[in-house]
């Protein structure tokens, strides 16, 4: 498994090609407060980590296969 800074790395690059290239797609990456735990201090870890990511590369190729 990848090491915490290298997945929040992978994360903001993807991000940012998102940004830049599809723009019509960054607006939909903005948080959902549905998802915001209610807790104070909730623990992101690398495997949280890893599961935001796939999401994003998810989200990706879905709209590139679909436009």
């Amino acid at each position: 498994m990848k090491n915490t800074q290298d997945l929040l790395t992978e994360i903001s690059n993807l991000t940012r090609e998102i940004e830049e290239h599809y723009p019509e797609l960054y607006q939909y990456l903005d948080e959902n407060p549905d998802t915001i735990p209610s807790i104070d201090h909730p623990k992101v870890g690398n495997k949280e980590l890893q599961e935001y990511l796939n999401s994003l590369k998810a989200q990706l190729e879905t709209y590139k296969e679909e436009h």
